[in-house]
């Protein structure tokens, strides 16, 4: 699967420093003036995923290879896209830019600036809640533009959209939305039981529906005094939402330059188990409501991305294409239960490998082998 994430914000809020830190190397221009990036930076990032070094020396120590078999992670796209300023709706700064590749992401990583270094410029930035303000209010009018058009189309052509049931509801949909809109009210809050109107509102062209992942940029001091992920929250006045996150994406850039072992010596010091990058990774992916399924072999270890609640033979389908069509059933165990058998000769024996249908939901760690036809 193809997943793009947008780093957003306003001018000078840390998005390229972010990018960089991601990508582990300097790729973004990091400068201290306003639209230091034009055009979006692109790369792809790992999913961090303790369990496949684990399946790889396991499958190592079955098989008696000298070697582990190499190791696949799951991935995600992130784009640093330019800064964005007040009027950007009606095309002011890099207004059309930003609205025109922030459209193409999937989901959204909102940078705030939360911290205060004044030999860093703030262009428009003023503090998080008001910064935040400011994107969701440019986002909110470029959608009411686009709605308004949607509205007059669908009138225009006053006839049901083929292969929707219940399309002559779409219009007032579309109305709900921009009263939503009007009111200040995030539009991907609106629930639709019909499973047709469900897919047709998640395809609309509107910035709002996308997910939004909100991250406090701090200062390092201010990271190291509070500690914990929940106690930074608390200094930003972040109510601890699942979508959000505190870190300080100029350390994180500078670990990003170290070796591994430095970069572990150094959270330990601080006592954090993990760097702010990782749990934005893992966050973003949950936020696209995505898990992993894995497979073991002595060719590679990988995991694979489908969406909650992939049925199995389309997640066969994700390996290859043919394998959908071709699906006959799967061997399916749990990753806690396979490394708590030690092999898959010992988990067999303890009849601990199920065999799963075509009506089989696939869960995040099932490590599963598809059998099909020819």
């Amino acid at each position: 699967m193809s997943l793009k994430v947008g780093i957003v914000g306003l001018p000078n809020v840390g998005k390229s420093t972010l990018f960089n830190a991601l990508l582990k190397k300097r790729v973004a221009l990091s400068a201290n003036y306003p639209f230091a990036t034009v055009e979006p930076n692109v790369g792809v990032v790992a999913v961090p995923d303790g369990r496949l070094q684990v399946l790889s020396e396991l499958v190592q120590r079955e098989e008696s290879k000298e070697n582990p078999p190499p190791i696949v992670p799951a991935v995600v796209e992130f784009v640093d896209i330019a800064g964005l300023v007040k009027g950007a709706s009606t095309g002011a700064g890099l207004g059309n830019q930003f609205l025109s590749h922030i459209r193409e992401v999937d989901a959204i990583v909102h940078v705030l600036r939360d911290f205060e270094d004044a030999s860093i410029i703030r262009e428009g930035s003023e503090n998080p809640d008001s910064d935040k303000l400011t994107v969701e209010t440019e986002l909110g009018l470029a959608d009411l533009q686009v709605i308004d058009k949607l509205i007059d189309n669908l009138k225009k052509e006053a006839k049901p959209v083929p292969n929707l049931r219940n399309s002559e509801k779409m219009v007032p949909i579309l109305e709900e939305i921009k009263r939503n809109l009007e009111q200040g009210e995030v539009t991907s809050k609106l629930e639709l039981e019909d499973r047709d109107l469900k897919k047709w509102f998640e395809t609309l062209p509107l910035l709002t529906i996308k997910p939004v992942l909100y991250v406090y940029n701090v200062d390092e001091a201010r990271l190291q005094a509070f500690g914990s992920e929940a106690q930074a929250r608390r200094v930003t006045g972040d109510s601890g939402q699942e979508n959000s996150l505190t870190i300080c994406a100029k350390l994180e850039e500078e670990l990003a330059d170290l070796d591994e072992a430095e970069r572990l010596e150094y959270l330990k010091s601080v006592g954090v188990e993990q760097t702010g990058l990782e749990r934005l990774i893992k966050k973003a992916y949950s936020l696209l409501g995505l898990i992993s399924f894995l497979t073991a072999g002595v060719k590679e270890v990988r995991a694979w991305t489908i969406k909650k609640g992939t049925l199995a033979p389309q997640a066969a389908g994700v390996i290859h294409t043919d394998f959908e069509r071709k699906f006959i059933r799967a061997q399916v165990i749990e990753y806690e239960k396979l490394i708590e058998a030690g092999s898959y000769g010992l988990a067999k024996q303890k009849g601990w490998i199920r065999t799963e249908g075509k009506d089989y939901e696939v869960e995040d760690g099932d490590v599963v082998e598809f059998l099909v036809g020819s």
